[in-house]
């Protein structure tokens, strides 16, 4: 009975470590730079808005030594913009004058990359290179709105944008060793969304693409 829980056990460690090698989890924090572009005229871009990332990393190694790997993870990201509507564009209860709306949009993330990293130096430092995809789904979205009548704040517009956005996902950085099981990572990670993040048969707006351009701040366990 003892030799079997020893056995038990080995495996139990040797399946663990297995897993490690292959999958390398962490949190990562993204300050970032939110933009909402418009592709129409009589919608006009007034202003970029500091947004925020944040959530669990996950890379699942190609190859024994980690060099090639699928990035994925889970996100919450936080970002907007700011436009101005021309009269007769926009929302209806708005739209009878410019009016500009503050966006405050929240998605929850599924990133999905190819990720290349090189071995490690003598000082510790890898660097990497991702290229891919992301998912992306509103969970909240609200604007403030204001012309030259009107005022409001915090209107809910969730019914009123896109339900899912897909876009290109670029970005490159450095891996620093800290300790024997931490290791930090910095990079830069550029995101331009595809699909319209407006629903137009409610904002009569044309394509409004959503990109952001973020510094990665994260460690990996």
């Amino acid at each position: 009975m003892l030799a079997l829980g020893g056995m038990k056990g080995a495996m139990a460690q040797s399946n663990y470590g297995n897993f490690t090698k292959k999958v390398r989890l962490g949190f990562n924090l993204d300050p970032m730079i939110s933009t909402m572009n418009p592709q129409t005229s009589g919608v006009n871009r007034t202003g970029s808005k500091m947004g925020l990332g944040f959530g669990l990393m996950a890379d699942f190694s190609l190859n024994p030594s980690g060099n090639y790997s699928i990035a994925s993870g889970f996100n919450v990201v936080l970002g907007g913009s700011k436009l101005k509507y021309d009269a007769g564009l926009g929302l209806s209860d708005y739209k009878q004058l410019p009016t500009e709306y503050n966006f405050k949009m929240t998605h929850i993330q599924v990133p999905v990359a190819l990720k290349l990293r090189t071995n490690e130096n003598a000082d510790g430092m890898a660097f990497w290179g991702q290229f891919g995809t992301y998912f992306a789904f509103p969970v909240s979205a609200k604007v403030n709105v204001t012309n030259l009548s009107q005022s409001a704040d915090n209107i809910n517009i969730l019914s009123d944008v896109n339900r899912i956005n897909i876009g290109l996902l670029v970005g490159a950085g450095m891996d620093y060793t800290l300790s024997e099981s931490l290791t930090g990572t910095v990079g830069l990670i550029y995101q331009n969304g595809f699909i319209d993040a407006t629903r137009n048969a409610k904002w009569n707006d044309g394509r409004v693409n959503i990109n952001s351009f973020a510094l990665r701040l994260g460690v990996y366990f």
